[in-house]
């Protein structure tokens, strides 16, 4: 909005960098401009000014598809006022010389005819669709054709004004057939999800079954090698034993081989022993032959007497000593000579 002052019969304008000002008096042009700051009488001057900056025009409208579905549209229109004289002279942009303020609505009217180009351009399109065609790929063909429709509108360029971009926010059918879309698709994601998580799972069996594949293939491994272990050990052992037999079987034979060997020894030697003693007794029994009875006697008393434990005292009687004497004494009485002889 221009901002003006008042002073004394004049008044003063000043206006933005992006606005058009357009001064008439007495029906022709004084001036215009783009951000003019000038003094001008109230009484005999016509203002108007011109927005020449980028605006937004948001737009919300419903259409019907082809199958006779509601849909609304959500989009944003971007448009500029190229030709400023053209447009204060189609619409009316006056303002009061006292305040500066539009004295009518030229936005609204602007807007109003856009919009209507706008949507005549998408209600063509989307009635020629079905609601699962627009839901698709409605975005971009309502962009394109809303952008190719306002720029071939002869009426926006007749009122010096383009669009400069067309953004279409959202496509949205009625809220019972967006829940029921939702509802479809919702299943179609968890059908998806389900099977997503049966691969999931299939593919984790499939990796358990090969784990334990392997792990049964390196028991069987280990089985067999085992296997192959304790015969091996029981071969070693098996000749090992055989070993321990032989050698115990050469022991046995050269222990025995000894013995006999000793015992042959032995036995001869206690042969030659006994064939000794057996002489030295045939040479006593000799001797003894040619002795007589006393003398025997007296041998026998004295190996007797040898074989005896020791005695430490003896007591004899006159009984038993006066036989005995007497037998020796006899004996010797008769056999004299001879028992000296063998002395």
């Amino acid at each position: 909005m221009a901002d003006i002052r008042r002073y004394p019969f004049v008044r003063h304008l000043r206006a933005t960098p992006t606005t058009h000002i357009r001064h008439l008096r007495r029906g022709e042009v004084a001036r215009e401009g783009v951000g003019l700051s000038f003094f001008f009488r109230p009484l005999s001057a016509a203002l108007s000014e011109v927005p020449v900056d980028d605006r937004e025009l948001p737009l919300l409208f419903h259409a019907r598809t082809a199958d006779f579905q509601d849909v609304a549209v959500q989009s944003t229109v971007t448009y500029r006022v190229t030709d400023p004289a053209l447009t204060a002279t189609r619409l009316d942009f006056a303002i009061d010389p006292d305040t500066g303020r539009w004295r009518g609505s030229p936005l609204d009217q602007l807007a109003g005819v856009m919009t209507e180009s706008a949507q005549q351009h998408a209600l063509d399109l989307l009635a020629r669709r079905t609601l699962q065609e627009v839901l698709h790929n409605g975005v971009g063909a309502v962009r394109d054709v809303i952008v190719a429709g306002t720029a071939a509108d002869r009426r926006l360029a007749d009122i010096g004004v383009a669009i400069v971009e067309v953004r279409v926010v959202a496509l949205r059918p009625e809220p019972e057939m967006e829940r029921a879309l939702q509802t479809s698709t919702r299943e179609q994601v968890q059908q998806q999800a389900d099977k997503a998580t049966f691969e999931r799972r299939a593919l984790a069996v499939e990796r358990e079954r090969a784990i334990a594949q392997n792990e049964l293939t390196t028991q069987i491994d280990l089985a067999l090698r085992e296997e192959d272990l304790v015969g091996q050990r029981g071969a070693n052992a098996r000749r090992t034993a055989e070993e321990k037999a032989a050698a115990s079987e050469i022991e046995t034979a050269s222990q025995a081989s000894r013995n006999q060997r000793l015992a042959e020894a032995k036995a001869a030697a206690t042969r030659v022993v006994g064939e000794a003693e057996g002489a030295a007794e045939t040479a006593r029994l000799a001797t003894y032959r040619e002795l007589d009875e006393a003398t025997l006697l007296a041998l026998a008393l004295k190996e007797l007497a040898g074989n005896l434990p020791a005695i430490d005292t003896l007591v004899l009687s006159p009984d038993m000593i006066m036989p005995l004497l007497a037998r020796l004494t006899a004996g010797t009485d008769s056999h004299h000579a001879p028992v000296e002889g063998a002395r």
